[in-house]
C-alpha cells in the first residue's frame, strides 16, 4: 500500500473520532484493598498468557490476552488482572474480592471503539483429568488454568456465562506499547481524564509498557499536561475560563480549572513523579506543543532520570521533536549527549541532531527498508499515532517497529501478546 493510501485511511479515522458523545459509565465494583489475598507471584506469574474463550466468545472474540499488572502506594502495592481482546478494542479491568480465601476477581470489561461495558466476575480454577477443581496447592504441569465465571452489561448484575481457558505464554518479544495522552483520549470516555495523574496510574492496566504526555507552559512559565492550543469544553468543567492556556498563570488553573472528570490539570514534576513512585511504566515521551526555549523540560528530564535511576527503575524519559522548531530549540540546549531525545522528523534529520529514536506517522506506511536502516545504526524506531486496528496487526506483524504509539493501547496490547 502506498503512502497516500496510509494517509486517507489515517484522515477517515479522524472523521471518525469526532464523533457525538456518549455516557459510557465505568461500574465501580472493586474491593479496594491493597494487596493480592491468596494470588500468590507465582499463581500470577502461571497465568499471564493467551487464552481461548469458549462461552462469550461472541462478545470478546475467541482468544484473549490475560496480564497482570500493578500500581503503588508507598510499601503496598495493589494488583489488577487486565485481559485484552482483538474484538473493537476491548479490555478488562479485574480486582480480587474482599474474600481473601477465594481466588475470585471482579470488574468491568469495556470496549473502547463503542459504549459497552459491564461488570464481570472470575474465579481461577484448574482443570485436571478433564475437571475442574479448586486449586489448594502448587499447580502441576497437567493442570491448567481456568477463568470461569459471568459478565453482564452496563450496571446489570452478570449473568452471562464467560469461560477463558489457558493455551500458551505470551509473546516475549520485546515491544513498547505507548499510550497516547498518558493512556487514552477523554473522547473515548475512560473514567479518567487524558493527561491527568490518574490517566498515568490507569495507564498499564490499558496494556501500556510506557506514555506519551503533551507539554506547555503557564503564562508564569510552569510546565504542565495538556493537549490543546485553548481552554474548552472537550477537555475541561464548564468554568468560565476560555482562550490558550499560556494566558494563565499555574495558580489560577489550579485554582478554577478541573479536567472533565474532575482532576486537576497536573504539572510535569507531579507527572514524572507519579510515573516512578506509583506505575511499573518504563518510557515516557514528552510531546512538547510550545514553542521557545527547552531548558527547563531539559532540566527536569535529566532531574527525573536521575530519580529513576535511584530507585533502581528501568525507565527511558525522552524529548519528543514533532516540528523543525522544536529541533532548533533542542540544538540550542547544552549537555545534548545526556538529553535523549525522539524525532518525528525524517532521518536526516534525525540522525543530524543525534536523536537515539525515530517515529515516523504510521500513515507513511511501514518503510521497512528506512527502519531496518535505523536500527542497525543502534535507533530505537517508532510509529505514531495508530488506532486503525487492520494495521496495527499488520504493523505487528509484518513491519520491524519497536513499539506503537496508540489511544488504543489494549488493542496494541493484544495483537502484540497474542503473537505466535
Amino acid at each position: 500500500m502506498n503512502k497516500l493510501a496510509y494517509l486517507l485511511l489515517g484522515l477517515a479515522g479522524l472523521a471518525v473520532g469526532c464523533r457525538e458523545v456518549y455516557e459510557a459509565p465505568i461500574p465501580h465494583s472493586f474491593a479496594d484493598i491493597p494487596g493480592a489475598g491468596r494470588f500468590t507471584t507465582p499463581i500470577r506469574q502461571q497465568m499471564d498468557g493467551v487464552y481461548t474463550v469458549s462461552e462469550g466468545a461472541a462478545t470478546f472474540g475467541e482468544q484473549v490476552a490475560v496480564k497482570w499488572t500493578f500500581t503503588l502506594d508507598g510499601s503496598d502495592t495493589t494488583h489488577y488482572l487486565s485481559i485484552f481482546t482483538g474484538n473493537q478494542a476491548g479490555f478488562f479491568n479485574l480486582e480480587r474480592t474482599a474474600n481473601a480465601d477465594s481466588l475470585t476477581l471482579m470488574g468491568y470489561w469495556r470496549k473502547l471503539v463503542n459504549t459497552e461495558t459491564g461488570l464481570v466476575q472470575l474465579a481461577l480454577r484448574l482443570k485436571r483429568n478433564g475437571r475442574l477443581q479448586p486449586i489448594t496447592g502448587v499447580l502441576s504441569s497437567r493442570d491448567t488454568l481456568v477463568l470461569t465465571g459471568q459478565y453482564g452489561n452496563r450496571d446489570r448484575s452478570p449473568n452471562q456465562p464467560l469461560t477463558l481457558t489457558y493455551r500458551r505464554p505470551l509473546n516475549p518479544r520485546p515491544f513498547e506499547i505507548l499510550a497516547h495522552r498518558a493512556g487514552g483520549r477523554t473522547s473515548d470516555l475512560l473514567s479518567v481524564s487524558e493527561n491527568s495523574l490518574e490517566m498515568i496510574e490507569l495507564a498499564s492496566r490499558l496494556g501500556a509498557t510506557g506514555i506519551e504526555i503533551d507539554i506547555k507552559f503557564t503564562k508564569d512559565g510552569v510546565p504542565i499536561l495538556y493537549h490543546d492550543n485553548k481552554l474548552n469544553l472537550r477537555l475541561i468543567q464548564k468554568n468560565g475560563l476560555t482562550g490558550p492556556i499560556e494566558d494563565y498563570t499555574y495558580q489560577q488553573l489550579n485554582t478554577f480549572v478541573r479536567l472533565i472528570n474532575g482532576e486537576k490539570i497536573p504539572t510535569l514534576e507531579e507527572a514524572l513523579e507519579t510515573v516512578i513512585s506509583h506505575t511499573n511504566l518504563r518510557f515516557v515521551w514528552l510531546d512538547t506543543k510550545f514553542s521557545g526555549p527547552m531548558d527547563k523540560i531539559q532540566a527536569i528530564q535529566q532531574r527525573f532520570r536521575q530519580r529513576a535511576i535511584l530507585a533502581r527503575r528501568n525507565l527511558q524519559i525522552v524529548i519528543g521533536l514533532p516540528t523543525q522548531q522544536a529541533v532548533d530549540a533542542y540544538r540550542a540546549l547544552n549537555d545534548r549527549a545526556n538529553t535523549p531525545a525522539l524525532s518525528e522528523l525524517d532521518t536526516a534529520i534525525t540522525r543530524n541532531i543525534g536523536a537515539r529514536i525515530w517515529a515516523p506517522r504510521w500513515t507513511l506506511g511501514p518503510q521497512l527498508e528506512q527502519v531496518k536502516a535505523m536500527q542497525a545504526e543502534g535507533r530505537t524506531v517508532f510509529v505514531w499515532t495508530l488506532d486503525e486496528p487492520k494495521f496495527i496487526e499488520q504493523f505487528i506483524r509484518e513491519s520491524r517497529f519497536d513499539g506503537i504509539l496508540s489511544n488504543y493501547s489494549p488493542l496494541v496490547a493484544y495483537y502484540h501478546y497474542v503473537e505466535p
